[in-house]
């Protein structure tokens, strides 16, 4: 089955001015936003970026940026920020090497995920690439491998760890790093962008819509 070209994911680093009806317009249907850091830090873009994106009828999703500490800690506070709305996010552990400091470990992943998928009944979304690949190798984790994976790796081929049968989705741009000439969303700028494994139906169906 084709992949659509139709999610990207944001931060409040792509700026206050985001227009996601222009946006929907140029054929993106989903938003994944950072929503957290850690176990204190929230996007400051998070609220505002989520009511113009729901009120331009994108579908909406939440990520948590890993660092080095507890796990189930970072998962509360990623599930306290979301708030009531939890039901209706798509939820994501963003698990790359921390630039600023400790990065998660496999053990605080585990906890992470397990205890997200205690409190809401879901496993979320992993996204990784090269760091969860040094770090499995080509051993499988059983708890991580609940989670359907968000592939990061910037080229013509994606390559999915052994861990998973295949990628769910997979970003394959920053925006300039493979980067072609309609990488730029309208609204938006350049940006990441991110290909799903599938049609517009099984989209919906992973964000748990219609």
């Amino acid at each position: 089955m084709a992949a659509i070209d139709a999610v990207v994911d944001i931060s409040h680093h792509n700026g206050p001015n985001l227009d996601f009806q222009k946006a929907k317009a140029a054929g993106i249907l989903g938003i994944i936003h950072k929503a957290t850091q850690g176990h204190s830090s929230i996007d400051p873009m998070y609220a505002a970026n989520k009511k113009k994106a729901l009120k331009a009828g994108l579908l909406w999703g939440a990520y948590h940026f890993a660092t080095g500490a507890d796990g189930v800690d970072q998962a509360t506070a990623f599930l306290n920020a979301l708030g009531n709305d939890v039901g209706s996010t798509l939820l994501v552990l963003d698990f790359e090497p921390n630039p600023t400091g400790a990065s998660m470990t496999l053990e605080e992943a585990r906890a992470f995920v397990t205890h997200v998928h205690s409190v809401t009944g879901r496993w979320p979304g992993f996204y990784s690439g090269h760091y969860i690949k040094q770090l499995l190798g080509t051993s499988k984790d059983p708890i991580l491998a609940n989670c359907w994976l968000w592939l990061a790796q910037y080229g013509p081929t994606a390559v999915v760890p052994p861990n998973w049968p295949t990628w769910t989705m997979w970003q394959y741009t920053d925006g300039a790093v493979n980067a072609t000439a309609h990488t730029p969303v309208d609204g938006i700028g350049h940006c990441d962008r991110d290909r799903f494994n599938g049609s517009e139906k099984r989209l919906r169906a992973l964000w748990g819509v219609a």
